[in-house]
């Protein structure tokens, strides 16, 4: 996965990389571009590489109703987070989410079993996902750009989307495995490495988020949402081969995982989910994360889960 930040975003990766530079990087200033691209001098470390190489009137409330008592029958243990319970109504068009995009260019995260960068699926999808949100009405969508590279990127990018004010930070990744299961093989007359062993996405959220339960509610609804459209969850997370990388698993149904050191996570101000895709070690799923079929699948469920959490957020406010 690429639980890549440990100290990153990422988790292992084939290639090694040197820290002791990180010191000398110099923050630059962020950008707001009139597209909404967001521009931050600083990269997370690349999973496989990095760390070693990885509210409404009260009328209205009925039709809220069913729409709760369904996702409580999907989503076991399902309860509504007290942070919901007291918060203003949602307005999709004044609604923001920030969508950071896992690692840079330079600090590319984990290689495919094809030798594509993480950071180009990341890029792609989360664009995707931005469109559609925006399609809904979620105009205040804004997309997180990170270049350089190293450990600050982690925070520099936490500290834009707080400063943004977001009401959701979802980051978005796709996963690879540790070195120790890769296999060697050739591709276009290169050598590369896959592992065919494990595949699935997987939905992560940290207990040292200040908005821990909301975080968690809104994961449990990516996931519910992926699950739905038939789309599988990584269940190698929550056993012992992974070894460090292993983490508990708050819902068996869908595929939600804690995983507390996830900077991205624990530091932001706002509710916070990361969205492991889906493996791009494995050949079969790499090609498939690459056909428009598999990410409308999974843009879906992102807008899908968005609109559910704004209907719940309503829903509570008119109590």
């Amino acid at each position: 996965m690429k639980h890549h930040e440990s100290i990153s975003a990422g988790l292992w990766s084939r290639r090694r990389t040197m820290v002791a530079a990180i010191a000398a990087l110099v923050l630059l200033p962020v950008e707001i571009s009139d597209a909404g691209w967001l521009s931050d001098l600083f990269a997370s470390p690349s999973k496989h590489a990095k760390s070693s190489k990885h509210h409404k009137p009260a009328k209205h409330l009925a039709s809220h109703e069913p729409h709760t008592a369904k996702l409580a029958a999907l989503v076991p243990n399902f309860a509504i987070p007290s942070a919901l319970k007291s918060t203003e109504t949602c307005e999709p068009a004044k609604f923001r989410i920030v969508l950071d995009v896992g690692h840079t260019a330079e600090s590319e995260g984990a290689i495919s079993a094809r030798n594509v960068a993480e950071f180009v699926f990341n890029l792609r999808l989360a664009k995707r996902i931005e469109e559609k949100l925006k399609d809904e009405g979620f105009a205040e969508t804004r997309l997180l750009v990170t270049e350089g590279k190293a450990r600050p990127s982690l925070f520099r990018r936490v500290s834009v989307a707080n400063n943004l004010h977001a009401n959701l930070l979802l980051s978005i990744h796709h996963d690879s495995v540790p070195d120790k299961f890769l296999e060697k093989w050739e591709f276009e007359g290169k050598k590369s490495y896959f592992s065919d062993r494990f595949s699935g996405y997987s939905v992560f959220v940290s207990n040292k988020n200040p908005h821990y339960e909301t975080s968690l509610l809104f994961a449990n609804l990516v996931a519910k949402e992926m699950k739905a459209k038939g789309l599988q969850y990584a269940e190698q997370y929550s056993q012992p081969v992974m070894g460090h990388y292993q983490h508990p698993l708050l819902n068996k149904e869908t595929g939600v995982y804690s995983y507390d050191k996830l900077i991205v996570l624990k530091s932001a101000v706002s509710p916070a989910v990361l969205l492991e895709a889906g493996s791009i070690s494995n050949r079969d799923e790499e090609l498939n994360m690459s056909s428009p079929e598999r990410q409308d699948m999974i843009t879906s469920s992102v807008a899908a889960a968005v609109k559910e959490f704004c209907d719940l957020r309503s829903a509570r406010a008119a109590r």
